[in-house]
């Protein structure tokens, strides 16, 4: 029975390795379409959005295209025309609700982010089960990819709109979780479901951003140009939007928009940073990334810093904290920057420099760090690890 049971075993890992290599296969195929810069393919999107229409019972709607999400005007909602129909964004958010929901309970899986297993095989290999790793392994890092970075770097650079909107090629990620479990065999879903799901999978394919509506959809062209960069020790195959000399995402009518290694960025930080620009700024994180495309010494150099004092960091040992005068010109008051190494390592494997005003009367940068953390220098002295 026990070598029963070891035979059983090794022939359920040996399944569920070579899954996962079929699984990698479609990832990076969904990646592919996720980052497409090809031209849309207008017809197959447009019988894929009727085909939604038509399962909310609406008729097929007029399409409307442009060229980028920024040029999109879409018609408002048409509200409630009577009691007993929703407008059709909700009726099309309730369609798609339902489908993942029956599609989640074919598969036995909860919409949760897990923790990426630093080596899938090692993962499989140590029990773990194969749908885990494939939702850590597929769903996941491309829901990063699209749906966070090159998605969120959009969202960020266009104003709010009333109503609802889809994402077409940045959805992919969901649609590939469902894809590779119907392509791999691991779960067999309903005709009907396969019907649905076939629609949503033909628009992230074949299309950008659409706004569906009473009688109308319009529709974004996919973007001319896009730059990505790996994430340094990803096993998944995740990127993140990034350029250091232009705009990371190109659209046929030219609108674009810029990013630093994932955050999104006025187009200053990328073409023009100055130290001037960099103490206008009041987001924390454009002023981390403007400095990053300046350079600290650059930065420093142009902003007139001068060193008060530095000191080993005892909370992040092999790091050193250099505490700064600001000159009151720029920065509109009398104030200090702690420059510090982040105690926790990015996902890139890289430790970040970052700089936080402190009040003027520090002139030990040790107290200065301890304040930052509500403690006093001495505590702070006495803290193995910072995060």
């Amino acid at each position: 029975m026990s070598a029963h049971r070891g035979r059983t075993a090794r022939e359920a890992l040996s399944r569920d390795l070579d899954l996962w290599w079929r699984a990698t296969t479609l990832r990076s195929e969904w990646l592919d379409h996720a980052l497409s810069t090809a031209p849309a393919d207008r017809q197959a999107s447009e019988d894929a959005i009727a085909g939604l229409y038509a399962l909310v019972g609406r008729p097929r709607p007029t399409f409307t295209w442009v060229d980028s999400p920024a040029a999109a005007s879409p018609p408002p909602s048409a509200g409630l025309r009577s009691d007993r129909l929703l407008p059709l964004e909700s009726l099309v958010a309730s369609l798609l609700s339902a489908l993942r929901d029956r599609l989640d309970r074919r598969i036995g899986a909860r919409r949760t982010s897990y923790v990426q297993p630093p080596d899938p095989l090692a993962a499989l290999r140590s029990g773990l089960p194969l749908g885990t790793v494939l939702e850590a392994g597929v769903r996941d890092p491309l829901h990063r990819t699209a749906a966070e970075s090159v998605a969120g770097a959009i969202r960020a650079a266009i104003p709010e709109r009333s109503g609802l909107v889809w994402y077409g090629q940045h959805e992919a990620a969901w649609v590939a979780h469902y894809d590779v479990h119907r392509r791999i065999g691991s779960t067999v879903f309903g005709a009907d479901d396969l019907v649905q799901l076939e629609l949503w999978a033909t628009i992230a394919r074949s299309c950008g951003w659409w706004w569906p509506r009473e009688g109308e959809c319009v529709v974004a062209e996919r973007p001319a140009v896009v730059h990505v960069e790996p994430v340094a020790g990803s096993a998944y195959g995740e990127s993140r939007v990034h350029r250091e000399d232009g705009p990371a995402v190109v659209f046929r009518d030219g609108w674009s928009v810029y990013a630093w290694h994932g955050t999104a960025v006025p187009s200053w930080v990328v073409e023009s940073p100055t130290a001037d620009l960099i103490a206008a700024e009041p987001n924390v994180e454009v002023r981390r990334c403007a400095i990053e495309r300046l350079g600290w010494a650059e930065f420093i150099d142009q902003a007139g810093l001068t060193l008060v004092s530095s000191s080993p960091d005892p909370g992040n040992p092999g790091s050193e904290l250099r505490l700064y005068d600001l000159p009151h010109h720029r920065w509109g008051s009398r104030t200090r920057l702690l420059l510090a190494v982040n105690g926790s390592v990015e996902r890139d494997g890289t430790r970040r420099r970052y700089g936080l005003r402190v009040p003027p009367w520090f002139d030990d940068p040790i107290d200065a760090a301890g304040w930052t953390y509500g403690l006093t220098g001495p505590q702070y002295a006495l803290l193995r690890r910072r995060t």
